[in-house]
């Protein structure tokens, strides 16, 4: 049942907070911050400045209407258009996956693999070359250009709709000359460029689980980022051989996974045969969430 609308900026949040958890949100509070603050267009912390302030007709009607999109699961980052990942905020839409905090130990790898690779010179010639496999948002490839400040980046997806998307966060971040992107089906239409990383977050969701996921995520995040087939890692399978091809001899291929499934990934690595010993790195929950191997051979920029 709707409620009236609330007089006073305190009074809105804590009325929407009640709705929102009764309708399932595991954040219900934070959520009502969010979206009354896109609905006054202020920054967040100004609810708390001013919380007897009377919200006029027009927002109490933009806020209800948001409200009612999340009340139905949609998530907030679609409602408000944008998520913020590491140190930048990336547009977001039904087309890309919602970028999330896991994804920032893929982010850690790879720029820690970065620091190691010397510059064999002056001009984007000497600059280490990374691919990021299934870029969605383009968070992980801007999210590296942004903070190594010598990388270059090329980033593939397989969906038109999502690149454009990717397209127009490296445009608003003034990252588009940097980073590269790609319409390709994994390395389909990359050429025989060679890259000293590769990175990915593949879609890595089982079926068993696929179908038991929270509606915020199955009714509304595209199936393509998520579901990875029976054991959820059809991707993978494909994905590491495939990247031995392209990676320069030293080089790093550093994958996020899903819960539990570090050591199957590992042993996809180890079974190929084209890169040394791999290692795993666990996100701040403790879940080992990025799998990563250097490829065989001497590290050769030539």
């Amino acid at each position: 049942m709707t409620v009236a609308a609330p007089a006073s900026v305190g009074d809105a949040l804590r009325a929407a907070a009640r709705r929102l958890r009764a309708s399932g949100s595991r954040s219900p509070r934070l959520d009502a911050e969010l979206l009354l603050a896109n609905a006054l267009d202020c920054p967040r912390a100004e609810l708390f400045r001013e919380p007897a302030r009377e919200l006029e007709a027009e927002e109490a009607a933009r806020f209800e209407g948001l409200l009612v999109r999340r009340e139905a699961r949609e998530p907030v980052a679609y409602i408000l258009g944008f998520r913020a990942f590491r140190t930048i905020d990336v547009e977001v839409t039904p087309a890309v996956l919602i970028p999330r905090a896991d994804t920032e130990t893929l982010v850690d790898v790879a720029l820690e693999a970065l620091a190691a690779i010397p510059l064999a010179g002056p001009g984007p010639e000497g600059e280490p070359l990374a691919l990021d496999v299934g870029t969605g948002s383009g968070c992980v490839a801007l999210a590296l250009a942004t903070e190594d400040p010598f990388v270059r980046v090329v980033a593939t997806d397989v969906d038109s709709a999502t690149l454009a998307v990717a397209r127009r966060n490296a445009a608003r971040l003034g990252l588009q000359r940097r980073v590269e992107f790609v319409l390709s089906d994994l390395f389909a239409d990359l050429g025989e460029r060679a890259f000293d990383l590769i990175v990915s977050n593949p879609p890595y969701i089982p079926a068993h689980e696929y179908e038991a996921l929270e509606p915020n995520v199955r009714d509304y995040e595209p199936r393509l980022a998520l579901f990875g087939g029976e054991d959820g890692l059809d991707v993978y399978r494909r994905l590491i051989p495939g990247a031995a091809l392209l990676l320069r001899a030293g080089g790093t291929l550093a994958l996020e996974v899903g819960a539990g499934q570090a050591r199957d990934v590992a042993a996809i690595i180890r079974a190929s045969g084209a890169y040394e010993a791999p290692d795993a790195r666990s996100d701040l929950a403790g879940i080992p969430r990025v799998v990563y191997a250097r490829r065989r051979g001497a590290r050769d920029k030539g």
